[in-house]
């Protein structure tokens, strides 16, 4: 048996199930530790190549600036609060979260507590605990026929929005980022201005990420524009709600009550305002405490982890590209093809990169920036010493080297199947690149500069400018047969008869500098340039 070739730290008790598929697989060694202060994370964090945990350890700049040999960072569980984002970005580090395991969880406690408040249930359990029967005193009210509106439509909101139509709820909804045929489908009425959106709420529940548009959504003047019956929860991320502002709204009875189940700082400080409220029911961030939840966060971010480290699969990442999941799995072929055009111009380019544009001609109107970015990462294989360029972070990279960047989606014109054409610049010079995906998997070069070629992207490429003479092909192939080079495919192109023409060859092996040199003193060449392109693909 090989020794691994991956270390994986985990923290923060996650599920043994989920660490199970990182323990089973030969490539990785798992190390678990329990959460521990940061000073302890910092002495070791540089021998792991991913780590993974729940929400208890904060992963700060100094985590990821002393974990040199990180590549990803898993997260069990939907936020990622606890992980300075910005700064993996920038480092090429994946982060993952799993934002599937925990939905049904969050989606019933939601409910569990609105009718635990509304039909009273945890003073008429203390009461009978107390040797009381307090019948009369505690009659409650229905949930059906209120108006619930869900800030935030992703998959929490839309469990959500399912349950609620079951309860009788009249179900409004408020997120700019989703489509109209989603309101459509969930059958939600969609309310463009959150502030209409308050006015019309009887229940107002949050499901959005903790970001800077959301930080502090519902504040002071929020508040004030709800009614005296309306509800408010967040079992979302703490810091959504202004917590001073909803202690004095419920206080002086603006509002008839809160659930709240996360918190600006936690644990929640034990005189914490809130907690001495009568019309306020707090949990202490149980939102996906539930064991089907811990083992299905697990599962799911362990995998994506462990695909990540050993097939480079970036589709979980959430800063990866700007798609992810399926629709990032889909397009592997064409990232394939982009970060192999992305190669070869680079190496066809005589001086520095300081300009990259990307049109793709395709179905797929997503698909450009992701494109883009693997181009780049082609482009640019070993200009950073640290890491390796990579979907995360090659966006920035290229940035901070001052290289322009453009993408471009076009609806496709003709029958060739999806194509990608680069115009890449480096000082005073231009070079066009394209390629073409036909069926599913099958990518080929299709142009370089002027000329159209027709070749695998793969292995090692000869690209040679040569003057169209009688004989060229067979004394190029001549020499390359001296050498004992094998030759895989050979395609020759002319712009005119008698003028200069394009020799796109792939070959078995590579040729040694000397052997260039050979094969670059035949008097029918103007130059030659050798192009690994590489066999095996990772994002």
């Amino acid at each position: 048996m090989t020794d691994p070739q991956y270390r994986v730290l985990v923290t923060d008790e996650v599920d043994a199930e989920g660490v199970a598929l990182l323990r089973n697989h030969p490539s990785i060694e798992v190390v678990e530790r329990p959460t521990r202060p940061i000073e302890e994370l910092l002495e070791e964090i540089d021998q792991y190549d991913a780590m993974i945990g729940r929400s208890a350890t904060r992963i700060s700049a100094d985590v990821l600036d002393q974990g040199t040999r990180l590549r990803v960072i898993g997260r069990a569980g939907v936020g990622v609060d606890n992980v300075d984002v910005e700064r993996a970005t920038e480092l090429g580090i994946a982060v993952i979260n799993a934002p599937g395991g925990n939905t049904v969880s969050v989606a019933e406690i939601v409910f569990g507590v609105l009718i635990s408040h509304l039909r009273h249930i945890p003073a008429a359990a203390s009461s009978m605990k107390a040797g009381e029967w307090r019948r009369l005193q505690l009659g409650g009210a229905e949930l059906r026929g209120r108006t619930i509106v869900i800030a935030g439509l992703g998959r929490i909101g839309s469990e959500i929005a399912r349950r609620g139509r079951v309860f009788g709820l009249k179900v409004l909804g408020y997120d700019p980022y989703v489509s109209d045929s989603r309101f459509e489908e969930l059958g939600v009425e969609r309310v463009v201005d959150f502030q209409t959106a308050l006015d019309l709420a009887d229940i107002l529940t949050l499901h959005v990420p903790l970001t800077s548009e959301t930080r502090g959504m519902v504040g002071a003047n929020e508040l004030a524009r709800l009614g005296p019956r309306a509800i408010v929860l967040n079992f979302a991320r703490g810091g959504i709600v202004d917590e001073a502002a909803l202690v004095e709204a419920l206080q002086q009875g603006r509002i008839a009550a809160a659930m709240v189940d996360v918190f600006a700082k936690e644990p929640l400080a034990k005189d914490h305002p809130l907690r001495n409220l009568p019309n306020v029911l707090l949990t202490p961030h149980l939102g996906a405490s539930t064991a089907e939840a811990q083992r299905n966060v697990a599962l799911e971010a362990c995998a994506a982890v462990r695909d990540a480290l050993v097939t480079g699969d970036l589709s979980a990442a959430m800063n990866a590209a700007g798609v992810g999941g399926a629709a990032l799995g889909e397009i592997r072929p064409l990232l394939q093809l982009a970060e192999r055009l992305g190669r070869l111009g680079r190496a066809l380019l005589p001086t520095g990169l300081s300009a990259m544009e990307l049109r793709y001609s395709g179905p797929r109107p997503t698909a450009a920036r992701p494109l883009l970015l693997s181009a780049l990462q082609g482009a640019m294989q070993n200009v950073v010493e640290r890491r390796a360029i990579n979907l995360v972070n090659a966006q920035h990279v290229a940035a901070e080297r001052g290289i322009e960047t453009a993408w471009t989606h076009v609806s496709p014109s003709h029958e060739l199947g999806e194509e990608i054409e680069l115009r890449i610049e480096g000082g005073a010079r231009s070079l066009r690149i394209g390629g073409a995906l036909l069926g599913e998997s099958h990518g080929r070069i299709t142009r370089i500069g002027a000329f159209r070629v027709d070749i695998a992207p793969r292995g090692t490429l000869l690209v040679m400018r040569n003057r169209d003479v009688p004989g060229v092909i067979g004394r190029v192939g001549t020499l390359l047969g001296e050498l004992g080079v094998n030759i895989a495919e050979y395609h020759q192109a002319r712009l005119q008869a008698g003028g200069e023409a394009l020799a796109a060859v792939q070959i078995d092996g590579s040729l040694a500098a000397e052997q260039m040199e050979m094969l670059c003193a035949l008097p029918e060449l103007l130059d030659a340039k050798q192009v690994e392109m590489g066999w095996d693909y990772r994002p």
